[in-house]
């Protein structure tokens, strides 16, 4: 009767002890995914973070201007959509006169990502790093300000293009005006606060019909969603620079073309289409009036851009609070000299040495307007913003460009296809 008992006893004290080692683990467990859940990233770093790409940040962001240069020690710039087209059009420019420069970018499929690969690689070439990241991820930006006191920010990071907005909405919500909100969000709490320059767009005049476009017409009748989310990032921009004393620099680009460019603008899509022996689709206007743009070489809008950081003007707050008025300014970047599609076209003919098949239609309601002529008088006398870049001298540069990356072999009119 007593060993029965003992036994009994002693299984039962087993069970016990074999419970507690249970709940105590599990304990333990789950106290270790809630310390690395909520610790610093040091433990199990996500895609970006560690000591070695805080390394790589510090390298690319810090200035490389020789002593006593008469430029001054140089910028420190956080350029967002680095890999896009202007983007890396800018990089470039910054890093080549000696500024220091960390690129961000998303490297969305909207158009195909290895030609935004390409730009990265060519950046990597020139010492700039560029993160592949999302502007709405709250956390990295907020980790990049705390490990470089940028002193500019190059907002050219957006999702692009008139007509796909009628395909997804939603994705120039999320870019162009939640992503710009987490950048603002993270610039005005950031010490010292950066001053910041970005791209608007000639699509905010919408149906305005006065011509050349000047700073001071309406811009409150957008034609397209995209016009609508840059008009709102004007708005908000102006919140931000009145609450929490940011400089903000608007830049308003006219169709900006040129080598390394995006597929889904015209010049592009004409030039792949008329070297495959495919029709492109030539829009036309009301009482079958010709389109016309404004259309601008892309080195024109770099040296605005750059102009535009030069003369920014600092900041006025500190932890998220204004200590006094900051600039607030809104330039246009075109070339003033407007040019109809067909002429676009007869250029790319001739430099293509290729006769286009044409499917002329009329424009849909897409959201597209007949022209945009810039009037860049305020650039001219703030910035010094001088074009000099014909139509023709830019797309024969593009041309060249375009062949040479593709693989273009004139004499059988084929195509490397590891390219396409």
């Amino acid at each position: 009767m007593s060993r029965q008992l003992h036994r009994c006893f002693a299984s039962t004290g087993t069970l016990f002890l074999w419970a507690l080692l249970l709940v105590t683990t599990t304990g333990t467990y789950l106290s270790f995914r809630s310390f690395v859940d909520t610790s610093s990233s040091r433990y199990f770093p996500a895609s970006w973070g560690g000591l070695h790409w805080e390394r790589q940040i510090r390298a690319s962001a810090s200035p490389r201007r020789p002593p006593g240069s008469p430029e001054g020690a140089g910028l420190s710039v956080l350029l967002t959509g680095a890999a896009g087209f202007i983007g890396a059009h800018c990089s470039l420019a910054l890093r080549k006169r000696g500024d220091g420069v960390v690129g961000i970018d998303n490297f969305n499929s909207y158009y195909d990502p290895s030609l935004k690969k390409a730009r990265r690689a060519l950046l990597g070439s020139h010492g700039v790093f560029v993160v592949e990241g999302d502007i709405n991820d709250g956390r990295l930006l907020t980790k990049l300000f705390d490990v470089v006191p940028f002193t500019h920010v190059l907002h050219l990071a957006a999702q692009a293009g008139v007509r796909y907005a009628m395909e997804n909405p939603a994705s120039y919500v999320h870019s162009n005006i939640a992503g710009l909100v987490s950048l603002l969000e993270a610039c005005k709490d950031a010490d010292p606060q950066p001053a910041i320059v970005w791209a608007s767009s000639s699509s905010v005049y919408g149906l305005n019909d006065r011509v050349p476009f000047s700073e001071s017409h309406r811009t409150d009748q957008p034609a397209s969603l995209y016009a609508a989310t840059k008009k709102a990032g004007e708005e908000i921009t102006h919140t931000y620079n009145h609450i929490y004393g940011l400089s903000v620099t608007g830049l308003r680009f006219f169709t900006v073309y040129g080598p390394w460019g995006r597929p889904d603008m015209a010049y592009f899509s004409f030039t792949r289409d008329i070297l495959q022996g495919k029709p492109i689709t030539v829009y036309r206007g009301r009482d079958h009036v010709d389109l016309a743009r404004d259309f601008t070489y892309v080195d024109d809008i770099v040296r605005g851009c750059l102009a535009s950081l030069d003369t920014a003007g600092r900041s006025t707050g500190t932890g998220g609070k204004k200590r006094g008025p900051a600039p607030y300014r809104i330039f246009n970047l075109g070339n003033t000299s407007p040019v109809t599609v067909p002429t676009l076209v007869a250029i790319l003919e001739r430099y293509l040495r290729v006769n286009a098949k044409k499917h002329v239609v009329e424009m849909p309601g897409n959201g597209d307007v007949p022209f945009t002529h810039a009037n860049i008088s305020l650039a001219r006398e703030q910035l010094g913003y001088k074009p000099t870049t014909s139509l023709e001298m830019g797309l024969k540069k593009f041309v060249r460009w375009y062949l040479s990356y593709y693989g273009y072999n004139r004499g059988t009119h084929e195509f490397n296809n590891h390219y396409l």
